[in-house]
């Protein structure tokens, strides 16, 4: 179901960005948007492992310096079937977790030295298997894209803004600037909030994933309930570009920011978890 909406909602915001080229760009218009879209979004793409780690100055553990952590990523690896990833401790009190790689061959796995503090073993273990069925599914990838067709629509509104300013495109009703102002206000919003939409998709899909690889889903429940509680108690200073990569959102979600959240709630991942049963 996860891989159905995920599929689902990448066409609506195709449809979407169809719909907003032609109507205030035009082909043209819509066809330079998305190749600026498709420019900015493949360096954070191709280069998101180098530069997520070294903004959260994680540091890259040996086997030898991180025995039990090193131990549990080999040993989940090993049972989903994936390339040794890479292990990385992130020097923050806060508890927390998230893996980067444009594909599973280029992967990095991130835990914080929080979360190495509250979780036990079996937490922990079910956290990274979590982050391994990101890198299993290639979510990088799929936030990328999401990201490419949300900025495209973004940068068509952008561009007609000045065109709006300028005397518009033409006069006749389908032109008119109250249609336009709407599609302006419109698109972008709901451009983000079907990326938000995939982004809490993509989590659902590796909650059931971790659990999977790691075996057991009421450690993950566990794991979840204690870091949400951790977040909240000592927030974390992260950029709202890359909270969607934490396991849990390092932001604080209040109101209608909620609407905006790329994390789905915790107690409803928790509920889904401990009501999972594996065969």
């Amino acid at each position: 179901m996860n891989y159905l909406k995920t599929t689902f909602l990448m066409a609506l915001m195709t449809v979407l960005l169809v719909l907003i080229g032609s109507y205030l760009g035009g082909r043209g218009g819509m066809i330079i948007a998305f190749v600026f879209a498709v420019i900015s979004n493949f360096g954070m793409y191709w280069f998101s492992d180098k530069l997520v780690l070294k903004m959260y100055r994680a540091r890259e553990v040996t086997e030898a310096e991180a025995p039990q952590l090193y131990g549990i990523v080999r040993t989940l690896t090993m049972k989903a079937r994936l390339p040794m990833p890479k292990v990385y401790i992130v020097p923050n009190k806060t508890p927390n977790a998230f893996a980067t790689g444009r594909n599973p061959k280029h992967a990095a796995v991130a835990v914080t030295e929080g979360i190495l503090e509250i979780l036990s073993p079996n937490e922990l273990s079910a956290v990274i298997g979590h982050e391994l069925g990101h890198v299993k599914h290639r979510d990088i990838l799929i936030g990328t894209v999401a990201a490419t067709i949300a900025g495209a629509i973004s940068m068509i509104a952008y561009m007609a803004r000045f065109a709006l300013i300028f005397g518009g495109r033409g006069g006749s009703d389908r032109d008119n600037g109250i249609g336009a102002l709407a599609m302006l206000i419109v698109a972008p919003i709901a451009a983000m909030l079907i990326q938000m939409a995939i982004s809490r998709s993509r989590e659902y899909a590796a909650d059931a994933e971790g659990a999977k690889i790691h075996g057991m889903p009421r450690d993950l429940a566990n794991a979840l309930r204690k870091l949400h509680n951790g977040v909240k108690a000592r927030p974390m200073k992260a950029s709202p570009a890359t909270a969607h990569m934490f396991i849990v959102n390092p932001l604080s979600a209040k109101g209608l920011t909620k609407l905006f959240s790329t994390h789905p709630p915790v107690e409803e991942r928790i509920k889904r978890l401990e009501s999972m049963t594996l065969s």
